[in-house]
């Protein structure tokens, strides 16, 4: 039995309200977002399929990732999409203290100028994200933003194929749906497959594909 949501009930984004889920609009516009890069093979395929389809999204990147994969991070920025900080080293917030996991994102922040942040696993406690949300993860005005997710493609599931990664999407996302895939090893398989045809099919639908920018 899985142990995630493809499409985020309404009552946990209304439990945790405080957290971007989505972003909602009459337009037809989709958030698309990769986490775990950046990765020397991965991230670069990523890349190019946006750029045949004229399309921004918004790169969630681990601290030690970019440090050892700094060219292709550049690249990520150099192109034109976003960033988010997503720690140091991958850390799920209930089982890590909490001092630990605030000085982790604190230590990725140094490497990742970006105002956005995505617990790993989705996984952060409230006294956590309290704290985070009071300080400037980038020395700006802007205060740490909590970005979830609507839509998750589950590319993460090695039990699962690339198609029922595009069937997720395809059958839940809507407007301003933020939607989840991963440029990592282990998801490359199902998103080899999901992403171009995620993006062929929007597009062909009237979509436009945006990154997310740094909220007030």
């Amino acid at each position: 039995m899985k142990k995630y949501f493809i499409k985020t009930p309404w009552w946990l984004k209304k439990i945790y309200s405080r957290y971007t889920w989505s972003l909602p609009t009459s337009e037809k516009i989709l958030y698309l977002t990769f986490d775990d890069g950046p990765h020397p093979t991965v991230t670069p395929f990523v890349l190019d399929t946006l750029q045949q389809y004229n399309a921004q999204a918004t790169f969630f990147c681990i601290g030690k990732n970019v440090v050892e994969q700094h060219d292709v991070y550049k690249r990520i920025l150099t192109e034109g999409h976003a960033v988010g900080n997503h720690t140091q080293n991958h850390l799920n917030g209930w089982k890590t203290d909490d001092k630990l996991y605030i000085d982790n994102i604190v230590e990725a922040a140094k490497w990742i100028d970006s105002s956005l942040f995505r617990p790993p696993y989705g996984r952060i406690t409230n006294f956590q994200a309290k704290n985070l949300q009071q300080i400037s993860l980038n020395n700006s005005a802007h205060k740490t933003n909590i970005i979830m997710w609507d839509v998750l493609s589950a590319d993460f599931d090695t039990t699962i194929s690339g198609e029922d990664c595009l069937k997720n999407v395809l059958g839940k996302a809507v407007n301003g749906s933020i939607i989840v895939f991963h440029d990592s090893e282990k998801a490359f398989p199902r998103l080899q497959f999901a992403l171009p045809k995620t993006l062929a099919y929007f597009q062909n639908l009237g979509y436009s594909f945006k990154k997310i920018a740094q909220l007030s």
